[in-house]
C-alpha cells in the first residue's frame, strides 16, 4: 500500500482539524450561554437564520461570504476563521511533533478544548464545569495509555494544580477580602497537572502568570485599567499551556522542577 504524500496528509490533518475549530466555535459561543451545542443547527447570531450547508465549510464559507451573513448581511467576525484555522494548525503541528500517537491524541484534544476555555475566559470570564472537568479526565486517562506523562506524574500534576491557585485564593481573600482568582482557575490548572505533569503545571503557571503582569502593566500604562481591573486568567493559562506544549523545549530550560 502506498504511503501518502506528505502535503496531502498535511491539507487532510489541516481540514479536519479546521472542522473541529467550526464546532469549537459553537462552543465557545454556545456553552457559557447554557445552550445546547447539538441543536439548534448553527444560525446567524443577527438574524437566526440556519446556515445552509454550502455556507457551513471552515474558512472558505467565511472568504466567500465576505464576512456577511448571506441572509441579513451582518458581518461576520473573523474570531470565527481565525479559530477553524488556529485548530487546523494544532492539529498539523501535533502530526510533526507526535504523529498519529495516543500522546498527539491527548495533546491535541487538550490543545483545541484550551482554546475554547481561553476565548470563554476571555468573553465571560469563567472556566465551565463541563469542559474543566472532562479535561482532568482526559489527562488522567491518557497517563495510562501512553499520554503526555505516567500516571504519577499525571495524579501529582492535578493535585499541585489545583492546590497552588486554591492557596493564592485562600491567601488573597484573608490579605485584601477578595478572591484573588476565581475557582475556574483552580478546575483547569489541575487538568493542566493531569496532562503535563508537576513540571509542566508550575512552568505553565510561572509563564501565564508572566503574560498576565504584563498585559496588566500594558493596560496601567495605556490607561486602559488599574491595579483593580479585572484579567481572564484562563486566557492566560490557555496560551501558556499551547505555548509549553507545542514550542520548542529549550524554551522553557529554565523551568524550576
Amino acid at each position: 500500500m502506498d504511503v501518502l504524500p506528505t502535503p496531502v496528509v498535511i491539507v487532510f490533518v489541516f481540514a479536519c482539524g479546521a472542522a473541529v475549530g467550526s464546532f469549537l466555535n459553537v462552543v465557545i459561543y454556545r456553552v457559557p450561554r447554557e445552550m445546547s451545542v447539538v441543536t439548534p443547527p448553527s444560525g446567524c447570531p443577527s438574524c437566526g437564520t440556519a446556515i445552509r450547508w454550502f455556507d457551513n465549510f471552515p474558512l472558505l464559507s467565511w472568504l466567500g461570504l465576505r464576512a456577511r451573513c448571506r441572509s441579513c448581511k451582518a458581518k461576520i467576525s473573523i474570531r470565527y476563521p481565525l479559530v477553524e484555522a488556529a485548530a487546523g494548525g494544532l492539529a498539523v503541528l501535533t502530526y510533526f511533533r507526535w504523529g498519529f500517537t495516543p500522546t498527539g491524541l491527548e495533546v491535541l484534544i487538550f490543545a483545541w478544548l484550551s482554546l475554547a476555555l481561553g476565548l470563554i475566559d476571555l468573553d465571560f470570564q469563567i472556566l465551565p464545569n463541563s469542559m474543566t472537568y472532562p479535561a482532568i479526565i482526559l489527562g488522567l486517562l491518557f497517563s495510562w495509555f501512553g499520554g503526555y506523562t505516567w500516571w504519577l506524574d499525571s495524579l501529582i500534576g492535578a493535585l499541585v494544580g489545583a492546590a497552588l491557585p486554591t492557596a493564592v485564593i485562600l491567601i488573597y481573600k484573608l490579605w485584601r477580602g477578595v478572591e484573588g482568582m476565581g475557582w475556574g482557575d483552580v478546575k483547569y490548572l489541575a487538568a493542566i497537572g493531569s496532562v503535563v505533569g508537576l513540571r509542566g503545571c508550575v512552568g505553565v503557571l510561572v509563564v501565564a502568570a508572566t503574560l498576565g503582569a504584563v498585559v496588566g502593566v500594558g493596560l496601567i500604562l495605556s490607561g486602559r485599567g488599574s491595579g483593580k481591573t479585572a484579567l481572564p486568567f484562563g486566557t492566560f493559562l490557555a496560551l501558556a499551556v499551547i505555548l509549553w506544549l507545542y514550542a520548542p523545549p529549550a524554551w522553557f530550560a529554565w523551568s524550576p522542577l
